[in-house]
């Protein structure tokens, strides 16, 4: 009678166990599919757009725009825009890069004699396909840095996708506001 009980007990808490798991396994399934950005294709996206921008010579040593210039929060003290024509993951499309630059002593000068002491944070926009996220004119959004690993918010979420869509701050309800509608500060 008692192994009977034991064992019906067990099978009980297996079974609450099992549901229980399932039930969680089950919300951060839903989650990471309902989730705008940090989710592990966007992270995996971006970690091809990286590489294509590399071969570009748009991030790393090689790149730099003609001059670098006064910049704004949240970006930097100083920026350099560069946009160029890449292929990532058979998409071909327009992508903007900002350098961000910022620390103690940062200025266009000292910048311009030694970019990668004061780089900060590469911003990243990416035409995606259509359809990827038409609320938004189909743009990929990623911060980086310097290394070519993704910037966190302040819950750990990376910075890559559909950063802060929906919100009334970030990277999509800023450029939403661009001259234009077309989500662009320089044309």
């Amino acid at each position: 009678m008692k192994n009977k009980r034991l064992m019906l007990l067990t099978v009980s808490a297996i079974a609450v166990i099992a549901v229980g798991c399932s039930s969680k396994s089950m919300d951060k399934m839903k989650m990471s599919a309902d989730m705008p950005f940090s989710d592990p294709k966007s992270v995996a996206f971006s970690k091809a757009l990286w590489k294509a921008m590399d071969a570009a010579d748009l991030v790393g040593s090689n790149a730099k725009a003609d001059k670098p210039y006064k910049g704004s929060h949240p970006h930097g003290a100083v920026l350099e825009t560069l946009s160029k024509e890449v292929s990532v993951k058979g998409v071909k499309s327009k992508v903007i890069v900002k350098r961000n630059y910022g620390g103690p002593g940062v200025s266009i000068a000292n910048v311009s004699a030694d970019r990668a002491k004061y780089l900060k944070a590469v911003t990243v926009m990416f035409k995606r396909e259509s359809g990827y996220d038409s609320d938004n004119q189909n743009w990929f959004w990623a911060k980086y840095k310097p290394d070519g690993s993704l910037h966190k918010n302040p819950k750990g979420m990376k910075l890559a996708g559909r950063v802060a869509k929906g919100k009334p701050k970030g990277c999509i309800s800023c450029h939403k506001a661009a001259p234009g509608g077309d989500y662009q500060f320089i044309n």
